[in-house]
């Protein structure tokens, strides 16, 4: 079937923003449960609010003002979204759709990174509420559930796409892990992340199935997945890399640990290559002219990554602040060499990947 020349990542991560800006700042939590109390004592009575430890206790205060600023940003990414992805396209009747095998699964992994984000966000959000850690990581879990069923909701309407089922699944999945983590260990040994590096797409002419218009490589990506350095980031399947990335000193030995770096990481990846339309390299642009690469020439592949990462929550500082920017930014994998092995058999080593 023919592609649209629109960008095919759905808006999952347009809420990640949103996370980041709402919810980010009070990331601390766990790190700072410790001294809360002697740092609510600290404050004068009417700067206990804004003190960016976790409540010692229950606080309502908190809470009403937590659920607000959620909702708020809850309801106006919806808006965004609406009007930057849906309302161009007709509604129909509630439908599903099945596109399990479309984008070679990097929209199925950006679906489990950004679920398993957003439930962290909202954990930490509601442990700085003072609310039962128990009780915080169900509520988490439902606001990580309730964000990506919306957008799966918002799709079953619109004409151009349609409610996945599968989608549902990987946001369970990203919220699952993030829940088990927690009810095993109490903290998330393993990290859900994203990196991004843009092929160097060929300029060379690509010519319609009529042989009467030409485009290129470099004019189709920018059509798919824009050309702004954020719309790169976050929708370019050729250049996305989504991680799981594990911390080598929680599974450590007590003996091993007083000798190993607490924040250092290893990160296995995936990503995919020669992606230029969701079930294949075939597409139709606005005008009506359709284009269709060759499959030997442009071999869609799967990539698969073994590389060094870096907890940044876990770097020791004094200076609380700084605590909260890199548990903000804790989500992009930090540049570093990496092995690269790919489904059509080849195998590279990249000094420094990103």
């Amino acid at each position: 079937m023919p592609q649209s020349i629109l960008m095919p990542a759905k808006p999952i991560h347009i809420l990640l923003f949103f996370a980041c800006l709402f919810f980010g700042k009070k990331n601390l939590a766990q790190q700072l449960a410790t001294d809360s109390v002697i740092l609510q004592k600290q404050l004068p009575g009417k700067f206990k609010f804004f003190s960016i430890a976790p409540a010692p206790s229950f606080d309502k205060k908190r809470f009403w003002a937590m659920a607000g600023t959620g909702t708020a940003a809850y309801t106006g990414a919806a808006v965004v979204m609406w009007n930057a992805w849906y309302k161009d396209f007709p509604l129909t009747p509630f439908h599903t759709f099945n596109d399990m095998k479309e984008w070679s699964g990097m929209d199925k992994a950006g679906h489990l990174q950004a679920a398993h984000l957003e439930t962290n966000f909202a954990f930490q959000g509601a442990l700085w509420t003072g609310m039962d850690r128990r009780k915080a990581m169900w509520a988490a879990a439902g606001v990580g559930l309730g964000v990506q069923t919306t957008i799966e909701i918002m799709d079953g309407f619109s004409e151009e796409w349609g409610f996945s089922v599968g989608d549902i699944g990987f946001n369970a999945l990203g919220v699952g892990a993030f829940v088990a983590q927690e009810l095993l260990w109490q903290e998330q040994r393993v990290m859900m992340k994203v990196s991004s590096t843009r092929p160097d797409y060929s300029r060379a002419p690509i010519f319609s199935v009529d042989g009467g218009h030409q485009t290129s490589l470099y004019e189709r990506a920018d059509e798919l997945y824009g050309s702004f350095p954020t719309e790169v980031f976050l929708k370019d399947y050729n250049a996305m890399t989504v991680w799981a990335s594990v911390n080598l000193h929680a599974f450590m030995g007590e003996r091993r640990k007083q000798h190993f770096p607490k924040w250092l990481n290893l990160a296995v990846g995936y990503g995919a290559g020669n992606i230029y339309g969701g079930f294949g390299n075939e597409w139709t642009d606005g005008d009506g002219v359709v284009f269709s690469l060759d499959e030997g020439a442009y071999p869609r592949y799967r990539q698969f990554y073994l590389s060094p990462d870096i907890d940044l929550s876990r770097i020791p500082t004094k200076h609380k602040w700084l605590k909260v920017m890199l548990g903000v930014v804790n989500w992009i994998k930090v540049p570093a060499p990496a092995l690269e092995l790919r489904s059509d058999g080849g195998f590279r080593f990249h000094g420094f990947y990103w």
